[in-house]
C-alpha cells in the first residue's frame, strides 16, 4: 500500500525535476522510417537514447526483466480487482522474458495483457450493476482490508466479484454515515428539510457509488492502446531510476505547461463529468475570462474553429480530444456551443491568447513585525519556457520581487519553498547569485565523471540583508541547490523538516522526432533522461540525504516515507571534492541565533500539537482493516472526530500578523476580484503559520547580528 501511496501522492513531483538546458550528445543512427509498427519504433528508439544518455546505465537482464514485470503489472491493476490469479501466472512465464522481448522489439507479453485487462473490465462491468442494485445491510459483522499491495490476485471469478461487493459496501458505508449525521445536524439547527428513512438515505447512497464507479469506467473506456503502452514504457525506463520518463506528445505539451506556467487556449480548466465537457475553472486574466460569458459549471457541447462551417459535436469525445479542439494559437477564435448552468444553449466566440497560470509564479507579500517591514517570497517552482529561457522564469520574477521589496525598505526576506518540486538549474542558478557577491551554486558531474562547476559570475548582490529559507520533505531538486547553498555559503538559515526530498539528479527532456524526420508515424513524443547528479559546494551530494535544516521542526509529514529514498531505484549518495568558496561574514553569533531558534520551538506548543498530529496522522495511514457494520464504523469515526477536535487548534491558529500585497500587486487587485481573493486567502494561511512566525523571529536575531557586525567594522 506504501508504494501506491507514495506513487499518487509525487506523481508532480516526477514532472518537477531540475532540468538542464544543455542538450545530449548522440552518435549518429539511422532507424528504419518505413517501418509501420509505430510501437516497435518507438522502443528502439527510447532503448538507443537511454543506452548512450542515461547517466547510470544498468544491466538489461533477466533481474531487469523481473522489475519492469512487478511495476507493470502493478500499474495495471494496483488494487487488485481486475486480473485473476490464473491470468497472473499465464503473464508470469515472460517475467523474465522482458529483457529479450525488449531487444528484439517484441509486443507479445504487451498485447497479452491489455487484450486480458480489456476483457476483465468487460466482465467487471457485467455485474458491477447487480452489485449496487440491492441495499446493503449495515448490521453484519463484515471487515475489509485495504492492504492491496499485500493481496493476493483472486482465484476465482466468484471471490473478485465479492471483492467488488466489499469495496462498493464501503464506500456506500462512507455515505451513508455522512447523509445519516447531515440529517441529524440540520434536524437538530431546526431546518425545515424532507426527513428520509434510513432505507432512503442508504439508497441514494449507493447511487453515489454507482455514478463514481461508472465515471470510472468511462474514464477507463475513453483510454487507448497508445495510453498503456506509455505505461509499459515508463515500466521499463523507471528502472534506471525514479525520474526517466516517457511523455507522449501529449504528455510533453503539459510537462512544457507545467514548467513555463503557460500555455495557449481560452484559459479555463476542464473536466469530464459523463459524456460532457464541464468548466471547472475560469483562469482569472485569460480570454474566458476576459470574456466573461463563460462560467463554472456550463458544460461545453460543440466546438467550431473561424475556418470551418460545421460545429464538432465533443459529447462523449475523450477530454484529451476535446481539448485539443478547444485550445489553439493565440490570435485565433473558438465558437463554443455552451449549455450554461441554467439549461439554456448559447453560443460564445473567445479569442485564444496565451494564458499564464498564476499560481505557478512567485508571489511576494509583506509584513510588520513590531517596527520592522519584512518580506515574504513564496516559490511554486522553478519555472522557465522550455523554447526560450529568455522568456518569463523564475529567476527574472525573483529578481523584481527583491527590487520591489527594496522599494519599500524591506529589512528581511523569507523565501518559502515548502512543496516546491524543482524545475529549472539555470533559474536556480541565478537566483542564487542575486543574494551573494559571486562564486560557486553547484557542481554538476556527468557519467564520464566530468566535473563542472556552475557559477554566479555578477559581482553586484541583489540582496544583501538578512534571509530565510522554509523548507519541507517535499522541497526537492532545485529548491534542495538553492537552499544548500546559502546554507554552505552561511548566507541564509533553513528552517524546516529534518531533510528535504533528497533528489540530487539532472535531466534533460530529449525530443525523440529528432531521429525520424522523414517518417510517416507522427509525433513520437519525449523522453525525460537522467544525465548528471548535482553536488553542494561543499562536496556532499543531496541524493537521498538533501539538505538538513539549521533549525529542524516537525510537520504532518514527519513520521510518513516520503522522499528520494523510498523510491525502488534511487541512485546512491556520494560525495566529490568541494569547491572554493568564501562564507558570507555579515552574521555574527550565527550558531547562537541557530540555538535561539531551537530553543523557541521547543517551547512552542503549536509546534508540540503539531508533531503529535504528524504521529496520528502516521498511524492512521498505517491501518488497512476497516468495519463493514454501520455501529462499528460510527464508532471508529467518533474516535477520530474525537482525536481531530484536539489538532482544530492547529487550523485555528494566529499568529496576529498582518500580511500585505506589494503597492503594484495592490493597483492590480484593485481591477481583479479572483486576485484578490487567492491574495486574501493566501495572507490568511501566512497569519497562521508558525513556521512563517519563527522565520520573522530568526529575520530580527540575523538583523540585530548584522548590526552588530556593521558596528564592529566600523571600530575597525
Amino acid at each position: 500500500m506504501r508504494k501506491i501511496i507514495i506513487r499518487r501522492n509525487l506523481i508532480a513531483l516526477l514532472l518537477l525535476t531540475i532540468l538542464s538546458v544543455t542538450s545530449c550528445s548522440f552518435t549518429t543512427k539511422k532507424f528504419d522510417t518505413e517501418d509501420s509498427d509505430k510501437d516497435k519504433i518507438l522502443l528502439e528508439l527510447i532503448t538507443y537514447v537511454i543506452k548512450e544518455g542515461h547517466f547510470d546505465m544498468r544491466e538489461i537482464d533477466d533481474d531487469f526483466s523481473t522489475a519492469v514485470y512487478e511495476d507493470y503489472i502493478q500499474g495495471l491493476d494496483p488494487i487488485k480487482r481486475h486480473f485473476l490469479a490464473s491470468d497472473v501466472e499465464e503473464f508470469e512465464a515472460y517475467k523474465t522474458q522482458l529483457d529479450d522481448q525488449l531487444e528484439n522489439k517484441n509486443l507479445i507479453f504487451f498485447n497479452l495483457t491489455i487484450e486480458r485487462l480489456k476483457e476483465r473490465m468487460e466482465e467487471s462491468k457485467s455485474f458491477y450493476r447487480e452489485l449496487l442494485d440491492k441495499p446493503f445491510d449495515f448490521s453484519e459483522d463484515e471487515m475489509i482490508n485495504t492492504d492491496y499491495e499485500e493481496r493476493e490476485f483472486a482465484a476465482t471469478k466468484s471471490e473478485l466479484k465479492e471483492r467488488w461487493r466489499k469495496q462498493f459496501k464501503f464506500t456506500t458505508l462512507s455515505t451513508y454515515y455522512d447523509k445519516i449525521e447531515e440529517q441529524q445536524n440540520a434536524l437538530e439547527n431546526g431546518e425545515d428539510i424532507e426527513v428520509k428513512s434510513k432505507d432512503e438515505l442508504e439508497a441514494e447512497a449507493r447511487e453515489i457509488t454507482l455514478e463514481s464507479i461508472e465515471n470510472y469506467f468511462d474514464t477507463m473506456s475513453d483510454l487507448e492502446r497508445k495510453d498503456w503502452f506509455s505505461l509499459y514504457i515508463n515500466s521499463l525506463v523507471s528502472q534506471f531510476d525514479p525520474h526517466t520518463n516517457y511523455f507522449a506528445p501529449r504528455d510533453k505539451d503539459r510537462f512544457d505547461i507545467s514548467m513555463s506556467g503557460k500555455l495557449e487556449g481560452i484559459g479555463a480548466r476542464l473536466q469530464k463529468e459523463r459524456d460532457n465537457v464541464k468548466i471547472v475553472e475560469v483562469i482569472s486574466g485569460g480570454p474566458a475570462w476576459s470574456n466573461g460569458e463563460l462560467e463554472v459549471g456550463d458544460l461545453i457541447q460543440k466546438v467550431k474553429q473561424e475556418d470551418e462551417e460545421e460545429a464538432v459535436d465533443i459529447r462523449g469525445m475523450r477530454l484529451d480530444d476535446a481539448v485539443e479542439l478547444i485550445k489553439g494559437p493565440k490570435g485565433t477564435k473558438v465558437v463554443l456551443t455552451v449549455k450554461k448552468v441554467d439549461g439554456k444553449i448559447e453560443t460564445i466566440e473567445i479569442i485564444r491568447d496565451v494564458v499564464e497560470i498564476e499560481e505557478t509564479y512567485a508571489k511576494s507579500s509583506t509584513v510588520k513585525k513590531d517596527n520592522s517591514t519584512y518580506g515574504v517570497i513564496n516559490l511554486p517552482k522553478f519555472y522557465f519556457d522550455m523554447e526560450n529561457y529568455n522568456e518569463r522564469n523564475a529567476a527574472s520574477d525573483i529578481r523584481k520581487e527583491l527590487e520591489r521589496l527594496k522599494d519599500i525598505n524591506a529589512e528581511g526576506l523569507i523565501i518559502d519553498l515548502r512543496n516546491n518540486g524543482g524545475g529549472s538549474l539555470s533559474t536556480v542558478v541565478d537566483i542564487a547569485g542575486f543574494f551573494i557577491e559571486k562564486g560557486p551554486i553547484v557542481q554538476v558531474r556527468d557519467a564520464k565523471n566530468n566535473t563542472e562547476i556552475l557559477r554566479d559570475k555578477d559581482p553586484k548582490i541583489v540582496w544583501d540583508k538578512p534571509l530565510v529559507i522554509l523548507v519541507n520533505e517535499l522541497s526537492a531538486s532545485a529548491s534542495e541547490i538553492l537552499a544548500a547553498a546559502m546554507q554552505d555559503y552561511k548566507r541564509a538559515v533553513i528552517i524546516g523538516s529534518n531533510q528535504t526530498y533528497g533528489k540530487g539528479t539532472v535531466q534533460n527532456v530529449i525530443d525523440l522526432n529528432r531521429w525520424m524526420r522523414n517518417s510517416s508515424l507522427g509525433d513520437m513524443g519525449a523522453l525525460k533522461i537522467t544525465t548528471q547528479k548535482f553536488y553542494r559546494i561543499n562536496g556532499g551530494s543531496t541524493q537521498l540525504k538533501g539538505v538538513e535544516s539549521d533549525v529542524p521542526v516537525p510537520d504532518r509529514y514527519s513520521y510518513i516515507d516520503i522522499g528520494e529514498r523510498d523510491y525502488e531505484n534511487p541512485m546512491p549518495w556520494d560525495k566529490i571534492s568541494a569547491a572554493s568558496f568564501e562564507k558570507w561574514n555579515d552574521y555574527k553569533n550565527w550558531d547562537k541565533i541557530i540555538e535561539k531558534s531551537r530553543e523557541r520551538l521547543s517551547q512552542n506548543e503549536q509546534i508540540q500539537l503539531i508533531d503529535e498530529n504528524a504521529q496520528w496522522v502516521k498511524s492512521q495511514r498505517d491501518r488497512n482493516d476497516f468495519s463493514l457494520n454501520y455501529e462499528d464504523f460510527k464508532a471508529q469515526v467518533n474516535l477520530v472526530e474525537e482525536k481531530s477536535e484536539k489538532f482544530k487548534d492547529i487550523s485555528e491558529y494566529k499568529t496576529g500578523l498582518l500580511f500585505e500585497s506589494l503597492p503594484y500587486e495592490q493597483q492590480l487587485i484593485s481591477k481583479d476580484s479572483s486576485l484578490a481573493e487567492k491574495r486574501k486567502r493566501w495572507h490568511e494561511t501566512l497569519a497562521k503559520d508558525v513556521y512563517v512566525q519563527e522565520a520573522l523571529n530568526v529575520l530580527d536575531d540575523l538583523k540585530s547580528s548584522s548590526k552588530e557586525s556593521e558596528l564592529a567594522a566600523r571600530k575597525e
